[in-house]
């Protein structure tokens, strides 16, 4: 059983993480350093989150644009996996590499750009259990 009931709790919890990345003055500043369009599409539910960092961001106080959804954009990067790997993943319970290797992930453009960012997106480990319990969602908290 996946998970997430559904995209609309998917949002609202990985959705809302990538939205406070955007924001946080720890985060957002790596993540805009790279210049890439990076897209995460999952299954089981279905949902799509877009980071733009190759433009100045829009939305108020980003360092960088998020798109949850479809959109035009060009992704750079694309990273396409099931909601229960990126609900693992948040967690620190997930190697990158392996996953790609065993086809967890399945990745679409530059690996290595991509590893660069894992430093920069580490702080949301802790801070992803603490949105799921803010949100009403602790059971979905691994131990």
């Amino acid at each position: 059983m996946p998970v997430f009931r559904d995209s609309k709790q998917f949002y609202e919890t990985v959705g809302e993480l990538m939205d406070r990345a955007k924001k946080d003055p720890n985060i957002g500043p790596k993540i805009a350093k790279s210049g890439l369009v990076i897209q995460f599409r999952y299954t089981e539910p279905e949902a799509q989150t877009t980071i733009n960092a190759r433009t100045k961001p829009t939305q108020a106080g980003a360092f960088v644009d998020v798109h949850h959804g479809a959109t035009s954009l060009k992704p750079d990067v694309v990273m396409t996996m099931k909601a229960d790997i990126s609900h693992a993943f948040w967690h620190g319970k997930v190697n990158l590499l392996g996953a790609i290797a065993k086809r967890d992930i399945v990745l679409d453009g530059p690996l290595p750009k991509i590893l660069k960012l894992l430093p920069a997106v580490e702080p949301l480990y802790k801070i992803y259990p603490a949105l799921l319990r803010e949100k009403g969602f602790a059971d979905l908290v691994m131990k």
